[in-house]
């Protein structure tokens, strides 16, 4: 069998030179050498965990949380039936679990609800499945593929994973950073002929960045942003997204590679190692309001969990478990604390254009947020 590497070299000797983008797509979903598609990633540090560990795996607080932004949102736009609940990249489950936990006792929305996970990864689909047995799920392959009908989304950390294209201020404009081979046909980064076809692809903020910038663009994200705010123009619904990266375009490189909850050479074993970059959400946003939604936030993601009463689901887990109340509360800190991940990750609602959300805003995304207790099954306990 080939390896991903000797793959990427034969596709580098006919093509010259391959985009960062599809060096990250070959790494990350190739179908037999695929990051993703060679197993499960996920897993806190230690001989038997992962690459990286998301929120969903820190805390069952995250889900429940995201399951009651979810179930106040059905509320909001009149409770349809059926309701199509698709996540982006779910992982090993535990989110859409732990929000389908939560929100069992309120009225008519699980009989309401026809769920999708949208998810590339036969290894991945083996572990939701075993997390959601006791639901009805349909799978995706892709965004394109979600029913007509009106729609709640959820894409926790998806859009950090999504191939990014890098580009470099030259005196003689942007050019592209590529993928070559080099000495002993190593895997290495070179800059490609100056374009002025790339000019427009930078977001305009960053157009006249001086002579050295590095930029980096996804349009697979704004591609799907586009869609969902198509989709949502025509029929009811609200997306959340959730990931980490600036509120406004920024420059500089942010393409990493993480294997064992360390950094790892981009380009350095191409398959064994996770990539992801920061997310522009600011791009984002514009790219679903253009196509007729309604753009909310971002909003950081301790003030978005603070507004949704996560101190109160802490207390209560606390109250429940009090032998458990210090890794409780480690866990609310870790994803609350701006010097952690309520800082570093936003929170971005899409939603229908005109009433409940316009005017008004969606949960958490409102000004003053609220403070009030969530409406979770109370027989949820710390798990």
């Amino acid at each position: 069998m080939v390896s991903l590497l000797d793959h990427l070299r034969r596709r580098l000797e006919r093509e010259g030179m391959l985009s960062v983008a599809d060096y990250m797509g070959e790494a990350l979903t190739h179908p037999v050498g695929g990051y993703y598609m060679r197993g499960d990633p996920f897993g806190a540090p230690g001989p038997a965990g992962g690459d990286f560990i998301t929120a969903p795996e820190i805390s069952q607080m995250f889900g429940e949380l995201i399951g009651v932004w979810c179930a106040d949102s059905w509320l909001r736009l009149g409770q349809p039936a059926p309701c199509a609940l698709v996540e982006l990249g779910p992982g090993r489950g535990t989110l859409m679990a732990d929000a389908l936990r939560a929100t069992r006792q309120v009225p008519g929305f699980h009989d309401a609800l026809d769920i999708h996970l949208v998810e590339v990864s036969p290894a991945l689909r083996e572990r939701q499945r075993e997390s959601l047995g006791a639901h009805e799920i349909t799978w995706l392959d892709n965004a394109g593929q979600i029913p007509e009908g009106p729609l709640l989304l959820i894409a926790n950390e998806f859009f950090d994973a999504l191939p990014v294209r890098q580009f470099e201020q030259t005196a003689e404009g942007w050019a592209e950073r590529v993928v070559v081979l080099g000495p002993d046909d190593a895997l290495a980064f070179a800059l490609a002929a100056p374009s002025a076809a790339n000019r427009p692809l930078i977001p305009a903020a960053l157009r006249d960045a001086p002579e050295g910038t590095l930029v980096e663009v996804c349009p697979a994200a704004l591609n799907i942003a586009a869609f969902l705010g198509h989709r949502l123009a025509r029929q009811p619904g609200a997306a959340l997204i959730v990931d980490y990266g600036p509120a406004s375009p920024a420059p500089g490189p942010t393409l990493q590679a993480l294997r064992h909850h360390r950094h790892h050479e981009v380009l350095d074993a191409p398959g064994s190692a996770d990539l992801t970059a920061h997310v522009d959400f600011a791009s984002l946003a514009q790219a679903a309001a253009s196509a007729g939604c309604l753009a909310h936030g971002p909003v950081p993601q301790g003030d978005f969990l603070g507004a949704l009463g996560i101190e109160l689901r802490a207390a209560q887990l606390a109250a429940a478990a009090p032998r458990a109340a210090e890794a409780i509360g480690a866990a609310r800190k870790r994803l609350t604390d701006p010097a952690e991940m309520g800082g570093l990750f936003k929170t971005l609602a899409l939603t229908s254009p005109g009433p409940p959300f316009d005017p008004g805003a969606p949960a958490g995304f409102e000004a003053p947020a609220p403070q009030s207790p969530p409406p979770l099954s109370p027989d949820s306990q710390d798990r």
